[in-house]
Parts: C-alpha cells; sequence; structure tokens
C-alpha cells in the first residue's frame, strides 16, 4: 500500500514526519515524502524516499525575521505563514499531484495541509491529517497559537475556531488559484472537516480531550531508536565527561530576536556554570565565549538532552517532548506561536518555572528561572516524567491508527 506524506516547515516539523514515515515503511508500506529541502539529510540516514519542495523555510525566516519578534500575535503569525504558503501553493500542489497519482492515500500537515487536501480530492483517495500542536476546537484549552489567560471552556474553544478561520482565510486565495489552475478545481469556500488526524503528541504533555471527535488520534511523539544515538567528537566529549552536567541553551529555528542581547543575558545569568549553546537557524552563540561555556552544531536532542543538568530553549514542540522524555528540567523562552503553549504545558506539569517570554528576558529573571528548575523536586518529577514518556510509543500507536483507516486488502 502506497502513501505519500506532504509537509513544509523547520526540522521540528520535518523530522518527526520523516520518522512516522520510516515506521511505515518498515510495516510494509511504500512511503514518499514531499518536505522542505533541510530535512533530505535525515531522510538519506533513515532511508526514507525523499522529494524536496520548492522553497527554502529558514532563508523564507530571514526575510521575514521580526515574525519571532511578535509570536504572541496571531494575525502576524498568520500573515507570515500565509506569505510562505501563497508563494509555493503552485507549486506545491503541481509537483504532490505528479507524484500522489496511483497512492492510497495522502498524509499532510502544517502550512501545506490545504494542498495536501486538494489534492487527495482531486485523485478521489483519502487523506490524513498529521499536527504536533492540538490546533482542532476543544473546551479543555485554548488555541496554542493563541496565547490567552485560562478561559472558560466555550471561550476556549471559540479560541480554536477564530485561528482556524483566520488561517483558512490567508490561504484562501493561493490555494483556490492553485487549485484552478493546476488541479482544474473548484474554489473551496469553507475549510476542510470530517478528516482523521494524527497528532503526535505525549498524551502525558497533552491528554486527548474528552471532546475532540473519535476521528482525532493523539498517538505520542514519533521517535526512533536511532535518535538516541549519536558520537561525539573528542572536543564534546571531554566537556561532557568533565565534573557536573551542563546546562543547553538553544532557540532551534527561530530568527529574529536579538542574539547579542539574548547571549548577554544568558552567560550572565549562567554565572560560571557550565553550559552547551546551540547554533541553530540563527548562528546563536558567534562569538568569544568563556571557559565554561561550548559552543555546538546540529545533533539529536534525544541523545544530548538527557546528558544536560536543564534545558533552556524556545518551546518548538519537538525540542519540549524531547527535554520532558530526557527527565531534566526546562527552562522556556517562547518566541513565537505555540511556544508559550508549551511553555505553559510544561510548567503546569512541574518539570518547568514559568514560561519567561524572550521580550521580557533579564539576567536576573533567567538566574531565578534556572535555580527554580534546579530544584531536588522538580528534577524528581521530571525523571518521572521522562519515565512515563519513554514508555509510550508515539510512532507504534500511529501506525495502528493508519492500519485501520486504510485497511490492507492484498495491495503492496
Amino acid at each position: 500500500m502506497r502513501i505519500v506524506a506532504l509537509t513544509f516547515g523547520t526540522e521540528g516539523d520535518t523530522r518527526p514526519m520523516l520518522a512516522l514515515c520510516r515506521g511505515l515503511i518498515d510495516a510494509g508500506y511504500d512511503v514518499l515524502v514531499l518536505a522542505e529541502r533541510s530535512g533530505a539529510g535525515y531522510a538519506q540516514s533513515l532511508g526514507v524516499p525523499f522529494v524536496a519542495l520548492d522553497g527554502d523555510m529558514r532563508a523564507e525566516l530571514l526575510a521575514a525575521a521580526d515574525l519571532s519578534q511578535h509570536g504572541d500575535d496571531v494575525k502576524r503569525v498568520a500573515r507570515e505563514l500565509s506569505r510562505i504558503g501563497s508563494n509555493h501553493a503552485a507549486s506545491w500542489m503541481r509537483t504532490m499531484l505528479a507524484h500522489a497519482r496511483g497512492a492510497h492515500a495522502i498524509l499532510c500537515a502544517g502550512i501545506a495541509i490545504y494542498v495536501g487536501l486538494s489534492c487527495a480530492e482531486a485523485l478521489g483517495i483519502p487523506a490524513i491529517g498529521v499536527a504536533l500542536q492540538p490546533m482542532m476546537p476543544t473546551r479543555a484549552f485554548g488555541s496554542p497559537f493563541l496565547p490567552l489567560p485560562r478561559l472558560p471552556g466555550f471561550l476556549n474553544r471559540a479560541s480554536h475556531r477564530i485561528v482556524l478561520a483566520m488561517l483558512w482565510r490567508a490561504f484562501r486565495g493561493a490555494i483556490n488559484d492553485a487549485r484552478r489552475d493546476v488541479a482544474n478545481q473548484p474554489p473551496r469556500r469553507r475549510e476542510w472537516d470530517g478528516y482523521p488526524i494524527l497528532f503526535g503528541m505525549s498524551p502525558t504533555l497533552v491528554p486527548r480531550p474528552p471532546d475532540w471527535p473519535s476521528r482525532f488520534f493523539v498517538t505520542g511523539y514519533w521517535w526512533l531508536p536511532h535518535d538516541d544515538v549519536f558520537e561525539p567528537d573528542a572536543d564534546l566529549a571531554s566537556f561532557l565527561e568533565a565534573a557536573g552536567a551542563p546546562i543547553y541553551v538553544g532557540f532551534g529555528s527561530m530568527i529574529g530576536f536579538d542574539r547579542a542581547r539574548m547571549l548577554a543575558i544568558v552567560l550572565d545569568a549562567l554565572n560560571g556554570r557550565r553550559a552547551l549553546l546551540q547554533a541553530g537557524w540563527s548562528d546563536f552563540g558567534r562569538a568569544d565565549l568563556p571557559a565554561n561555556v561550548r559552543r555546538i552544531g546540529p545533533m539529536p536532542h534525544a541523545w544530548l538532552f538527557s546528558r544536560m543538568r536543564a534545558v533552556v530553549h524556545h518551546g518548538g514542540a519537538g525540542t519540549t517532548h524531547a527535554a520532558a522524555r530526557a527527565g531534566v528540567p526546562s527552562v522556556v523562552i517562547p518566541l513565537a506561536a505555540d511556544q508559550f503553549f508549551w511553555a505553559d504545558r510544561l510548567h503546569r506539569l512541574g518539570v518547568a518555572p514559568k514560561g519567561l517570554p524572550h521580550r521580557d528576558a533579564t539576567a536576573s529573571a533567567l538566574r531565578t528561572r534556572l535555580r527554580e528548575a534546579d530544584n531536588a523536586g522538580m528534577r524528581a518529577r521530571a525523571r518521572d516524567i521522562g519515565e512515563t514518556i519513554r514508555r509510550e510509543t508515539g510512532a507504534a500507536n500511529a501506525i495502528a491508527r493508519i492500519d485501520g483507516l486504510l485497511p490492507r486488502r492484498g495491495t503492496a
């Protein structure tokens, strides 16, 4: 049975999709992934067939760098996502239709989801949504893309509908143009509904809302065994073997924040403690660093975080799950979009102090949160949560759901 998967985003969006697709291949599916070009190397390492879509996410984020400065403005986020998706909607649809003919299903995610849903409609095959954030309406909590105080259930549900409506309005024009020009389809007046969605989230972090329909599945995050395997160079190995686990500091794919200001805050707050700074897409930490601090490039968070004393990060979905799974406390400095939601989730679980929005960050505030994260009670709670998440079998659960949605009929 053949499945084509479509996503476009940062590495945090692409890597879990590739992990899920590796699991599908191991389960006997014929799978092809269409995604942003930065995922090509990871796909090759997994042996997952891969086609790079038009567009360069890092370059596009650099062109809209102030997105990271205004992450709590859902209108701005929607506009920037619309710009990226709109620029490439026709190209993505053309590529998807060329590769998905004869497929039995389409997996689609992120800002490419409307393209995937349109292609499934055009080809008459099932579509399965894939999401890393709980962005469908529920009374249990508000939209992760609309940071708000705790609200009554009906307002929580309304916040999701508002964000979904804004996103559809932002993408609708480009999607309908592509439907007309590429697929010879009539325009869509309303966004899609009724399709199943796999949520690649830990139920420990986000228990399944009781008011979600049965077609929504919280499977657990999608890890692969080899994510825990990495061979560090001699310098890093020596640094890690020295007395006292270091603190990790990294902001992933975030671009546009004041790196010099943030670095000064971090170094002051560390107050001589050992730390690793990950460069990420912003090239963070490029400066003369004190002897207690090392700058590192890309490496598996699943391997690295378990060796840390604490993890200071931006609160992306993937980084949040990796830190929680590692069993160490987090200190979250959210910059954009759903990162405020994940900061709140970790805080409520008792494995992180209250989130520190980047615009409010000071050395004093970060120092205080690092001290809270080093509390024996929080460290014990983080270890317990990590053990629970490591027992979750997200990829296997997702594959079982796909098996159920697409029963095999003797098709290879």
